[in-house]
């Protein structure tokens, strides 16, 4: 299991529904890609939930890396790069992945957090940590999943909830999620991922 995200910070004055039109118009175009787990298209507004930017920020849960690759390598990503420029592609490791009590609803907004993994920590403590905080907040009211995931290279950890309504428990930023596209889900290996 692979996390990817990239983030498209606009200027503050921007049409966000430009991201709105483009979402509507190509978002299905993933609901039957081999390899993906989910796709949700995020997007941040300023002054929205506490948010500082525009901002146009998918995250990708994948099945394979096959199907990663295919997305980035085979001419779909190309189309993001030529109306946008070519944004850096974050990418962490699977460590946890679990559904709600609302998993087979739309979500309508996203809580991401990022916290670095601190010098000097014991790693198997932290992974465990990350693994029983996805599982606390998959058992929160309203959650359709929680992941975790790690950048080994950075040393961070994300973890991102979604929730099928606007109101949430989770800390973090917020995103409102646009659409959501699961050609895989039920693929997706549940719990830790060690």
């Amino acid at each position: 299991m692979h996390a990817m995200q990239y983030e498209i910070t606009l200027p503050a004055d921007y049409d966000m529904t430009v991201v709105r039109d483009r979402v509507a118009r190509v978002g299905h175009l993933l609901d039957a890609w081999d390899g993906l787990g989910f796709k949700a298209y995020l997007m941040r507004e300023r002054g929205v939930d506490g948010s500082p930017v525009n901002q146009y920020a998918p995250f990708y849960l994948w099945n394979t890396t096959a199907g990663m690759n295919s997305f980035l390598w085979g001419g779909a990503f190309q189309g993001l790069v030529n109306d946008f420029g070519r944004p850096v592609v974050q990418h962490w490791t699977g460590l946890a992945h679990e559904e709600g009590d609302a998993a087979g609803s739309a979500p309508v907004a996203a809580v991401r957090s990022r916290r670095p993994v601190a010098e000097g920590t014991d790693l198997s403590e932290v992974m465990a940590e990350a693994g029983r905080e996805t599982a606390r907040l998959a058992s929160l009211d309203g959650v359709v999943s929680a992941t975790a995931a790690v950048d080994p290279r950075h040393w961070e950890i994300v973890h991102l909830s979604l929730w099928a309504a606007a109101s949430r428990e989770a800390a973090g930023e917020v995103f409102q999620v646009l659409h959501l596209s699961l050609p895989e889900r039920e693929s997706l290996p549940r719990g830790r991922q060690w």
